[in-house]
């Protein structure tokens, strides 16, 4: 999934999130014929990123409704967080991070960035506060069974998921959802089940702008 660049952004929410006390935006992301979601006509994400404009591969991570109004911040060498545009709807993003093996931009509500702090901080998520977060470019490979994973070992279920959304902070939206060691990636699943941290990664067909 993420490690590196959640464990980023978390470690610079007082100041990347200082714009984001507003309600976080509703999203929609409707059923498919297949077994994911589809991000539909005026939903679409941006053309694919710019390696060198930070902005833009950062609004990649989302739909164009929503990344257009929100707060842009990277990471900086000394791990603190630059903002690069101030947002208005309450949602966070950040650009690619070429640390990581794959692109991995990413988009996340209010919500779902408190979430990531309790992660990164080993305490549990603040209850109530289910959150949205959007990688539309996909995302870095993780553990599916190990929160704090830093590399594939042949115990910890390593996996790789395209692009994806991921609802967390919600243990009722799980039900139904596989949660096995080993899931179909191209099918909705829950990640880090028997976990705190469990969340639902919903694959997602991302439709062209324009």
């Amino acid at each position: 999934m993420h490690h590196a660049k959640l464990a980023l952004l978390a470690a610079g929410l007082s100041l990347a999130l200082v714009g984001c006390n507003q309600k976080p935006a509703e999203t929609n992301t409707a059923q498919s014929g297949g077994d994911g979601a589809s991000v539909g006509d005026g939903l679409a994400n941006t053309a694919s990123a710019d390696a060198n404009d930070p902005v833009a591969s950062a609004m990649s991570a989302a739909p164009e409704a929503i990344a257009k109004d929100a707060t842009i911040v990277q990471a900086q060498a000394d791990g603190s967080m630059k903002t690069l545009r101030e947002g208005k709807n309450g949602w966070t993003c950040m650009p690619d991070s070429p640390a990581t093996p794959g692109p991995d931009p990413m988009c996340m509500d209010a919500n779902a960035a408190k979430w990531a702090a309790a992660w990164i901080g080993k305490k549990d998520p603040p209850a109530g506060t289910s959150g949205v977060m959007y990688m539309l470019e996909g995302g870095t490979d993780a553990s599916n069974t190990d929160p704090y994973a830093a590399k594939p070992t042949a115990e910890n279920n390593w996996v790789k998921t395209g692009p994806h959304v991921m609802i967390v902070g919600s243990k009722e939206i799980l039900a139904g959802y596989p949660s096995g060691p080993k899931p179909d990636t191209s099918a909705p699943y829950v990640m880090w089940a028997g976990t705190p941290y469990a969340h639902l990664m919903v694959p997602v067909a991302v439709t062209p702008a324009g």
